[in-house]
């Protein structure tokens, strides 16, 4: 509704009936100043609320108008002049303080340094580790030649002049002699399950009750029986029963 049309009608209705504002403020008792307001649409010196509402009704009983849409009409005219409400500021999440990003950064950046040593300490400790196992010590290379070295004077080499070796080992009990380079070692009744080893630059010699009783290695190499099952038997072992 345009400014001046509720004041306006409610003129134009009081002078079609003839009522002049001195009549209106007789019969209503409304003060001559509040008609004339709502008339030239002066709010601000008018009174708002039920008093508003109050002197509209009372003007419409009296010249016979719908207060109802008079009412009405007075709401949406005082609505329009009022100032457009003002828009509340738009709330805002408050930014978190400066620190805090800082403080993120500087955690992440001792994170990657703690994994850095960490990686650079758990690689020198396996470098010396891996090189370790992969290198023998000069120790364990001199044992393994050592153990080389003994497993080949055990096993006798024909050419070489190391000693011979003599393991008999007695799966039942039997008499047994041996002499080693002439020289008598062993003269005796050996019980099952014995093992007796000599040692000798030439030769062996052995003789046995029972041939299928006595086991013979020289140099870790199994010799031939002393004779035949159950029989007596003898036998002379050299270097070149080893080839």
């Amino acid at each position: 509704m345009a400014k001046g049309n509720f004041g306006g009608r409610l003129k134009r209705e009081r002078e079609l009936r003839e009522v002049s504002i001195e009549e209106l403020t007789k019969s209503t008792r409304i003060s001559t100043r509040f008609l004339e307001a709502l008339e030239n649409e002066d709010w601000d010196r008018l009174p708002g609320g039920v008093f508003g509402h109050g002197f509209v009704r009372t003007i419409a009983r009296y010249l016979g108008l719908d207060e109802e849409s008079l009412i009405a009409e007075y709401d949406l005219a005082r609505a329009e002049s009022l100032p457009a409400p003002s828009l509340k500021p738009e709330e805002r999440i408050p930014a978190p303080p400066k620190w805090i990003p800082a403080l993120a950064v500087f955690a992440l950046l001792l994170a990657l340094i703690g994994l850095f040593y960490a990686g650079r300490y758990s690689w020198r400790r396996y470098v010396p580790h891996r090189a370790a196992t992969r290198s023998p010590s000069p120790a364990s290379s001199q044992k393994q030649s050592g153990t080389i070295a003994a497993s080949s004077d055990l096993t006798g080499d024909p050419g070489s002049d190391t000693a011979l070796h003599l393991a008999i080992s007695t799966s039942a009990a039997t008499r047994l002699r041996v002499l080693a380079d002439g020289q008598l070692l062993l003269d005796a009744e050996v019980p099952a399950g014995e093992t007796r080893r000599f040692s000798a630059n030439q030769q062996f010699e052995v003789a046995a009750a029972d041939s299928s009783a006595v086991l013979l290695e020289m140099n870790g190499k199994a010799m031939p029986p002393l004779g035949a099952p159950g029989a007596s038997g003898k036998i002379i072992l050299t270097r070149d029963d080893l080839r």
